[in-house]
């Protein structure tokens, strides 16, 4: 009881700041999509969404990938994965999981490299590489003990510390931190892109599960 009655305070100025957020939106800026069509040639991509989210705006970006970090994070720290009874998945799912499994992988690369020059890049990538690792989960595949320790770790950080490695580097070097010598923009960007696709679809893969998997076994 005494959480309910902190609920509608709360909500009210919840409700006040998107409120304020939302009347105080500034107009937008005449003359940004020209700058960015004028300049595309040093993103190192000729598709101007991933021109934005990797080079001209990397530091939204960045912070995207760090929300899913904290999201999986929030979602194990809620405790350990429940006890898994295995069960047969049904023909239909079996059937439907070994011709779509391979697709959705093979889509998911496609996307990934052709995000460059059209529609795609890593959160599409990634977001089929997650579809296909809850499919696998729902016909009752599981991450072995060997697996769900450190190797998981490394591909949930991934993304992101590629990112932070990468921003860092070009600080040290050129002196601007995620900004791309125009000669390497294009390599550094599908690096990025490459770990960023791994991340997104382990983290949407282990959100499913609902809890952090057990570790590995000592």
């Amino acid at each position: 009881m005494d959480r309910n009655r902190w609920l509608l305070p709360l909500l009210l100025m919840l409700f006040v700041g998107l409120g304020y957020a939302v009347l105080s939106i500034p107009e937008p800026v005449e003359g940004l999509p020209k700058m960015l069509v004028d300049n595309m040639e040093l993103g190192g991509v000729s598709n101007p969404v991933t021109a934005v989210l990797l080079n001209f705006r990397g530091y939204d970006t960045l912070l995207e990938m760090g929300v899913l970090l904290v999201a999986l994070l929030g979602v194990w720290s809620l405790g350990g994965m429940p006890d898994y009874h295995e069960s047969s998945p049904g023909l239909v799912l079996d059937i439907m999981s070994r011709q779509l499994v391979p697709v959705l992988i093979i889509v998911a690369g496609y996307l990934l490299w052709v995000g460059a020059d059209a529609p795609g890049g890593a959160f599409q990538a990634g977001a089929l590489l997650g579809a296909a690792g809850v499919l696998l989960l729902l016909c009752g595949w599981r991450i072995g003990n060997k697996c769900s320790g450190l190797p998981l770790r490394i591909l949930i950080v991934l993304g992101l510390g590629m990112f932070v490695m990468a921003g860092t580097g070009l600080l040290l070097i050129e002196g601007e931190f995620l900004q791309y010598p125009p000669p390497v923009a294009s390599e550094l960007i599908l690096i990025i892109e490459a770990a960023a696709t791994l991340s997104i679809g382990t983290t949407l893969a282990a959100m499913f599960l609902g809890s952090r998997p057990g570790e590995a076994d000592k």
